[in-house]
């Protein structure tokens, strides 16, 4: 297998000997057919069923309990998010249509998608690629004397495959510290939106 995977990068980074491991970054779009799947997806009871799941870790991992799949939680003064470990149980295709899911429900809070881009990276003679949203409030022009709001802050929504397998995708809201702004609001609030059903 590892011979595989060597041949496999030595077409995609060829004359790499010698050189320091290479990454290629782009841009691209989302494919009808894709948010067509998980339109059709969405209407399916596993649906609902994994994002209750999630959910339901999300908090078992608040209080120390673990449970499949894997929640891991980020929390700090400036940014707070989780990240979702894949597990076999929970497939490829709805692994891959609840981060597009959860995409399409930033963007129903009232966000900008940003930037969509795809980055290959060679690390440690693997191939990571990483599927990257960027989400922003929407821009406005406050009253004069009023503050902005940044709602939940500036959101990023990363999938991670590791030899085109996944690994794991992470959810993280970064928040404005700046008095232009009010505070933003509650993360766990953002959660129970985020996965409420629709």
């Amino acid at each position: 297998m590892a011979d595989f995977f060597d041949d496999l990068l030595k077409k995609i980074f060829p004359n790499r000997e010698g050189n320091p491991p290479l990454s290629v970054k782009e841009n691209f779009l989302l494919k009808e057919k894709d948010l067509h799947d998980l339109e059709e997806w969405n209407k399916l009871e596993e649906s609902k069923a994994l994002f209750a799941l999630v959910y339901r870790n999300y908090h078992y991992k608040r209080a120390q309990i673990n449970d499949t799949p894997e929640v891991h939680v980020f929390s700090s003064a400036y940014a707070n998010g989780f990240a979702l470990s894949y597990s076999p149980e929970v497939g490829t295709n709805s692994f891959s249509l609840l981060f597009l899911g959860l995409s399409r429900r930033i963007i129903a809070l009232g966000y900008e998608q940003v930037s969509l881009d795809r980055k290959l990276e060679e690390v440690n003679e693997q191939v990571k690629e990483t599927e990257k949203f960027y989400f922003k409030p929407p821009l406005q022009l406050p009253q004069e004397g009023e503050l902005i709001s940044q709602l939940y802050g500036n959101i990023s929504l990363e999938k991670i495959r590791i030899n085109q397998q996944p690994s794991y995708f992470k959810l993280l809201a970064s928040v404005y510290s700046d008095r232009l702004y009010y505070d933003a609001k509650p993360f766990d609030e953002l959660m129970d939106r985020l996965f409420e059903r629709p």
